[in-house]
């Protein structure tokens, strides 16, 4: 299953990349986040792989996140490249996922984030999930992305969020 979604977010490309990058942050938008730890490398590195746990509603996650690409390497670099790149995988029992995160400057003080999403699954159960909640997986990553913005641009916590 693959998948785009994408935002504007009210701020200049350089500040977006700097929070997205920053794993200090993630708690604060990255809503069911149970932990984010590095297993081996630095976080955010290419090749750093990390163990990941997430919580939605009843069911927990837990997988092995692998950074695959990230250009500019140093985020300092970001003014001379046209498209900066965030890429993972994260791989869990039943399933394999990868992210490909684009952001690109829409203005002088606004990113257009964009979000390539491809899922595979194995065993029966998974495969189910697959087929029958496709739209599912859409709209979380539309929240995550939405969560994000309302960090970036207002500050705002999910874990102070009423539901």
């Amino acid at each position: 299953m693959k998948y785009t979604v994408s935002m504007e977010i009210a701020l200049p490309r350089e500040r977006v990349a700097q929070l997205l990058a920053d794993p200090a942050h993630l708690p604060k938008w990255l809503r069911g986040l149970v932990l984010h730890e590095p297993l081996s490398g630095a976080h955010g590195q290419v090749g750093t792989k990390s163990r990941v746990v997430l919580r939605m509603g009843q069911q927990t996650f837990e997988g092995t996140e692998t950074i695959t690409r990230r250009d500019p390497v140093d985020l300092h670099g970001i003014a001379r490249e046209s498209v900066v790149h965030f890429d993972r995988e994260i791989v869990g029992e039943g399933m394999w996922s990868a992210a490909r995160e684009r952001l690109t400057e829409a203005g002088p003080e606004t990113t257009l984030w964009v979000s390539e999403n491809e899922y595979r699954f194995s065993g029966l159960l998974m495969r189910l999930v697959g087929l029958l909640m496709p739209g599912a997986f859409r709209k979380q990553s539309l929240l995550h992305m939405r969560d994000f913005k309302a960090f970036a641009e207002h500050g705002e916590d999910v874990r102070e969020a009423k539901g």
